[in-house]
């Protein structure tokens, strides 16, 4: 982990359906210095969803990389696994986290000094929309929102600046003047 101290780590988290995978992306394709931490999980793939979004796994190899210390944090979420393997980027790359508010916190007891964004959206009768247009299922649906709260109680007691994903391209633009700004204020040496 000591490879990190010189480079910008990144937190970005967020409520199920608030756009975090899109942002993220977005700012990837801008931004070559960025490189995106891929978690692990053992849930399904979602309909349409990318194999490049996590690490797909099952739950018999995701509990051996736990057993081996492969994880710098992972948590169980509703009803599978969720993991940040520990990071090995490229050098000279700033390091981006796509994680739920807990492994936030987790990211911030190893990188103290991490810019932590949350994205919420503008309601959660939005959130409830892009979830259900991604396909969850109604129960799933019911679990998020029903957390929702709860990950913005956390994200404030983290000190997350909070971005509203109500314009992407506004959201985006946001979180990567945040990037550039706090690049600015670290020691070149």
């Amino acid at each position: 982990m000591s490879s990190l101290n010189d480079r910008l780590v990144i937190v970005i988290s967020g409520p199920g359906g608030v756009g975090k995978g899109t942002i993220v992306a977005q700012l990837l394709d801008r931004d070559p210095l960025l490189w995106l931490s891929r978690s692990w999980t053992t849930r399904a793939r979602r309909p349409g969803e990318s194999m490049e979004a996590y690490h797909f796994t099952n739950r018999e190899l995701f509990l051996s990389h736990v057993d081996n210390d492969g994880f710098l944090e992972w948590v169980e979420f509703l009803d599978y696994f969720q993991g940040t393997p520990m990071p090995d980027p490229p050098a000279g790359h700033d390091v981006v986290f796509e994680i739920d508010v807990h492994g936030a916190a987790q990211i911030l007891e190893h990188f103290p000094n991490a810019l932590v964004v949350f994205i919420d959206a503008p309601s959660r009768d939005h959130q409830e929309r892009r979830l259900r247009h991604r396909g969850d299922p109604d129960e799933k649906v019911a679990k998020r929102l029903a957390k929702a709260d709860e990950e913005v109680e956390v994200a404030t007691g983290l000190g997350a600046i909070v971005v509203i994903n109500d314009l992407l391209e506004t959201a985006i633009e946001e979180i990567h003047g945040l990037i550039e700004q706090r690049r600015s204020t670290l020691d070149p040496c």
